[in-house]
């Protein structure tokens, strides 16, 4: 009966040393890059699913001037929140999967502004103007190794521009594409 029980005990004390806490992290931070842009970002835990990401970078772009025909590139600084619900974290859990760093397929309400401080671009013409961008996002975020994380994600949404600011008639309401790839390094 002793080794029956001593049994028993090591076994359930294997079992509770291999689970996995279902659970985002309680805060992670670093850097990402990708093909528009540069971002410093920080994820706090808000609940066992759900976290607010906090990112401070630069966004780039494409533009193009019709009647001059000229096409250049633009970095303009960008400030975000965005809270994330993590929907398969126990998917990934029964199917030994880590979710360390948030490893996980995430929806999210991406919130960002544009400030009007400086533009980075070889166009001298181009005026920055303050806008704020609401995007419903889809994604998915993963770690490789302990440290290196690649995340993609896509929605749609809308962009206001505070256009009168500078001198147009109207602000302005657009419809906007949020795609993203990018890689990172978690400290």
């Amino acid at each position: 009966m002793k080794y029956f029980l001593l049994t028993l005990t090591c076994c359930g004390l294997t079992f509770i040393a291999k689970s996995q806490n279902t659970s985002v992290e309680k805060s992670t931070s670093g850097i990402q890059i990708g093909v528009l842009g540069i971002w410093f970002y920080n994820e706090a835990k808000l609940s066992d699913k759900i976290s607010l990401r906090s990112e401070l970078g630069l966004d780039a772009g494409i533009f193009g001037i019709m009647h001059s025909y000229e096409v250049g590139y633009i970095l303009i600084p960008d400030i975000t929140v965005e809270p994330r619900y993590y929907y398969n974290l126990n998917k990934r859990v029964t199917k030994s999967k880590s979710i360390a760093g948030n490893s996980g397929n995430f929806v999210s309400l991406k919130t960002s502004y544009y400030p009007d401080w400086f533009v980075i671009t070889k166009n001298d013409n181009l005026t920055p103007y303050n806008h704020i961008a609401i995007i419903p996002t889809w994604g998915i975020k993963r770690n490789v190794g302990n440290h290196f994380t690649y995340e993609t994600g896509i929605g749609f949404g809308y962009r206001y521009y505070f256009a009168k600011s500078v001198g147009f008639m109207e602000n302005q309401l657009n419809r906007t594409l949020n795609l993203h790839l990018r890689i990172g390094y978690r400290f």
